[in-house]
């Protein structure tokens, strides 16, 4: 072998060893982003929840996500901590591709390219109409290089109620259940307060910090006077307080008509709701939403699509057992989270859902698990649809 062939294998090697290197840099790098991006969620809407490092020479030069409320967002979070030049030449990592739009602030992909980066290693590109793809262009002729898919399955994943929204009208909907070992919510007399224990409880604040809204039926509402807020949190943008009620027939006392958290209530009601109601919800500041109604409650999809036209992109919803068979019958579950105790209530206790008109077994939703751990002296699942 030629002193000239030695040469070139060897070039090949390193070339190919240096890609290596880079590309584990980048998803190490990337991995930091993607959680930062999920500091947003639930805080966002209805922007989507991203994550930006700003990277030079193996060294994290700032950091940024999107910030509550949709604004700023995460790229300029990130170059704003930066002196004027200091990301010249710089990586950018960003988890959502940067927007190519003016709206209440400059597109981000002008941003970086103002602010000189070298290079934009991107998770996932945009579903929204007004970017796909625009913002990668405008970063590919001003010089940058660009590379994509970084991680993309991670960030799709936390990216799925934004993508919800722009590709079904809809935001994500993910069903909490908390249950005994059988199945049941309550016992037959309604008593459900507590059947897990502390640290679940816990872990569901953190479920519902990650939610722009908690939804529930107009049965839980006056069953359990639930006040829907965030607690134990910290200072964080409160969830949308969702109840669906077609007769708007929800208790004009306790926690939703009395407290002062200032969270926002939206309701969802039929056209046969009485006009005094309506008006006693809208002097406590609710806004309410008409929707259709068929023979089994109010339309769940259409309710939905009216959410998300409003801005919503994720919504957790917390029961109860009729409220989550309605949902689940018109496939708008994208993913359950369950809580198991291990406590028996037997045959007689409250199912964690409602009827379900399934004669056979291939025709029931099935999702797949994603994650189990043991929360306290409980047990945390959770499943995604299949298929999504």
């Amino acid at each position: 072998m030629t002193s000239r062939t030695l040469s070139t294998s060897f070039a090949r090697l390193w070339a190919k060893t240096t890609d290596t290197m880079t590309q584990r840099d980048d998803q190490r790098w990337m991995a930091l982003a993607l959680s930062l991006g999920k500091r947003g969620l639930g805080q966002t809407w209805p922007n989507p929840a991203v994550g930006c490092l700003i990277v030079k020479d193996g060294r994290l030069l700032a950091r940024g996500w999107t910030q509550a409320g949709g604004r700023p967002h995460a790229e300029q979070h990130a170059l704003s901590q930066l002196p004027i030049a200091a990301a010249r030449g710089a990586t950018a990592y960003v988890t959502l591709e940067p927007c190519s739009h003016t709206g209440q602030t400059p597109p981000c992909a002008s941003a970086l390219i103002a602010a000189g980066v070298a290079r934009v290693v991107v998770a996932t590109g945009d579903l929204d109409p007004r970017v796909a793809g625009r913002g990668l262009s405008l970063l590919r002729e001003a010089g940058i290089e660009v590379v994509t898919g970084v991680l993309e399955d991670q960030a799709k994943r936390d990216q799925e109620g934004f993508f919800t929204r722009v590709t079904d009208g809809r935001p994500m909907v993910t069903l909490k259940l908390a249950s005994s070992f059988d199945g049941r919510i309550a016992t037959p007399t309604g008593e459900s307060q507590w059947i897990t224990g502390p640290q679940a409880r816990l872990q569901v604040q953190a479920l519902r910090a990650s939610h722009d809204a908690i939804m529930v039926g107009g049965s839980t509402a006056r069953e359990d006077l639930p006040s829907l807020t965030l607690r134990g949190m910290g200072a964080r943008r409160q969830p949308v307080r969702l109840v669906v009620s077609a007769g708007l027939n929800i208790p004009r006392h306790g926690p939703l008509a009395e407290d002062d958290s200032g969270a926002p209530i939206w309701l969802l009601h039929g056209e046969a709701a009485p006009q005094t109601a309506r008006g006693f919800w809208i002097a406590r500041g609710a806004a309410l939403f008409e929707v259709s109604e068929g023979t089994s409650g109010l339309d769940m999809s259409e309710a939905l699509k009216a959410l998300g036209q409003a801005g919503l992109t994720r919504v957790l919803c917390e029961g109860g057992g009729a409220m989550a068979a309605s949902l689940m019958a018109t496939d708008l579950v994208d993913q359950v989270v369950g809580f198991t105790a291990g406590v028996m209530l037997g045959a007689d206790g409250l199912p964690g859902l409602g009827s379900l008109d399934y004669p056979a077994l291939a025709d029931a939703p099935r999702f797949a698990l994603v994650e189990t751990r043991r929360v306290g002296e409980d047990v945390m699942h959770s499943w995604r649809r299949v298929g999504s």
